[in-house]
């Protein structure tokens, strides 16, 4: 259960004022460890993840802990029994140590306790039942660092019983299964995560997009995916077919260019949405406005990925959208393709040093031109935008003012 000095804490601990919690706590009698997913991801020896503790005072006990050494606490709820704790800019969550509640008892009577072991239980997973103090000493009550190790993610206890206690859970399922996992799922707990899927129905969306997100960021989303595919997973709210293996082909086909994932891009590989399929999904999924209007523009804009090499045809691309907007076309077309082995260095390169048009003729100078204000100045405006893009952006203003009078007197 207890591994002695296993963990060197300094790569959990990024900011050491956390150790004036550690002595506050101490001090007052307790105890406070690093729990769940800062153990987790150290061991497995990932980096940038937040930190969450875990203490045997209860919340009212914390915040006098705190308040006689003169820290600031915020209460964050007891519906979660955590406490937040402030320490110079940030605040960590601190949670007290609880039992499991019996079914039907409510949140707000909370079975505190301080037994560590009955916390483990009450957590999803075992890997994210690991605990470790500021010596490096690391408690694992459910074979956690086993399971790491092995690559094996599986739900603490009654798989059942977890998910009915949180749905959302399957989606942690598969979310950790993705990032951890190095054998095939554990059956009991991808049996309990398929027969109790329409427990999701129950779920905010918010929560299910933020999870399916966290899904579709790993790199080994699509095998993932696949999986939830084909158990049925999620088809309430995405009944579409996906398109994995354009998601593997992107996936490969950026890290071949060594360029960052974009969540919008690899949604957008995923189902390869018309601009009705794109708008639905901005619904369903209750995308940003931002995230929205960068699906609907890639949806409305056919791409000839015959002339992603034609830096003119490029370039009339960048100047009515950006130059993300045309990576991320020539990324989705070749992933469309299955090219995998694409290098876009240069292209790219060209593309980024590339200096976008400024069209040089204004709706003054039109007026200027003797073109009354009751004429459409926009429609003729769009006229002679279209004129300038098919010279390749070289007509000069006096050349559109030649072409203008020619409109405003036939």
């Amino acid at each position: 259960m207890m591994r002695p000095e296993f963990l060197d804490v300094k790569d959990i601990m990024q900011d050491s004022d956390v150790l004036k919690l550690f002595e506050a706590v101490h001090d007052y009698g307790g105890a406070v460890r690093f729990v769940g997913g800062a153990v987790r991801d150290a061991l497995a020896g990932l980096k940038g993840f937040d930190i969450d503790l875990a203490t045997d005072l209860t919340p009212d006990e914390l915040v006098e802990a705190c308040t006689e050494k003169g820290i600031k606490t915020v209460s964050l709820g007891l519906k979660f029994a955590k406490t937040g704790v402030v320490m110079g800019n940030r605040v960590f969550e601190v949670s007290s140590l609880h039992r499991a509640l019996p079914e039907g008892v409510k949140y707000s009577d909370f079975s505190f306790t301080d037994d560590w072991n009955a916390d483990a239980a009450t957590r999803d997973l075992t890997i994210n039942a690991v605990y470790a103090d500021e010596d490096g000493n690391v408690f694992d009550y459910y074979n956690g660092i086993e399971d790491l190790e092995k690559g094996v993610v599986r739900f603490i206890g009654n798989a059942k019983q977890k998910i009915m206690e949180q749905p959302i859970r399957i989606m942690r399922f598969f979310r950790f299964y993705s990032i951890f996992s190095k054998t095939a799922p554990d059956l009991k707990s991808l049996k309990a995560c398929v027969e109790n899927k329409d427990l999701l129905k129950t779920v905010a969306i918010e929560q299910i997009r933020e999870e399916f997100f966290k899904i579709l960021a790993t790199s080994n989303a699509a095998n993932v995916l696949e999986m939830m595919a084909e158990n049925d997973i999620l088809s309430f709210v995405l009944p579409q077919k996906i398109n994995t293996r354009a998601l593997k082909t992107l996936d490969t086909l950026v890290r071949f260019n060594h360029m960052d994932a974009d969540m919008m891009r690899r949604l957008f590989v995923l189902f390869e949405p018309d601009q009705v399929l794109a708008e639905s999904l901005a619904v369903r999924l209750k995308l940003t406005k931002v995230q929205k209007n960068k699906m609907m523009n890639l949806a409305r804009f056919s791409f000839d990925s015959a002339q992603f090499n034609d830096l003119a045809y490029i370039k009339r691309v960048v100047y009515a959208h950006d130059k993300a907007f045309v990576k991320d076309k020539i990324l989705i077309a070749l992933a469309k393709q299955n090219v995998e082995d694409c290098n876009l260095k240069k292209l790219f390169t060209d593309i980024d040093d590339m200096e976008v048009p400024v069209f040089p003729l204004g709706g003054k100078d039109l007026i200027g031109l003797g073109m009354q204000d009751c004429v459409p100045v926009k429609e003729m405006m769009a006229g002679l935008k279209n004129i300038w893009i098919a010279s390749d952006f070289t007509l000069s203003k006096e050349g559109l003012e030649k072409e203008a009078l020619k409109l405003i007197n036939p």
